[in-house]
């Protein structure tokens, strides 16, 4: 069953040009970026630094799998492209809450 799924799994990337390899790398790789570019992000605003490279660092981190997916991809249906906006809507709700959590609910910007 696990041999199945993973010729299915694979042969999505090949029908898709996109090789579902390379998406993980990218998307578990940016894990730390994300992290330590949402760490300075917090960092400048306390400080009152502007914010506007760590947020642009950080929203590239968060989407660098999704750009790989638009990029790359090939007659991808259009289902994914919403269900990839939706993930991104929701992961950037969270990641201001989180942010403004880490702030102690400030909301001011530079």
């Amino acid at each position: 069953m696990f041999e199945t799924l993973q010729e299915w799994f694979l042969g999505l990337g090949a029908q898709y040009g996109v090789n579902p390899v390379v998406f993980g790398i990218i998307y578990v790789g940016a894990i730390p970026f994300f992290t330590a570019s949402l760490a300075w992000l917090v960092r400048n605003q306390r400080a009152g630094k502007p914010i506007v490279v760590p947020a642009l660092s950080t929203s590239f981190c968060f989407i660098s799998a999704y750009l790989y997916l638009a990029i790359v991809g090939k007659n991808i249906p259009v289902w994914v492209y919403i269900f990839v906006a939706g993930m991104v809507a929701f992961g950037v709700y969270s990641t201001i809450r989180k942010v403004r959590g880490k702030l102690g609910g400030a909301t001011e910007s530079n």
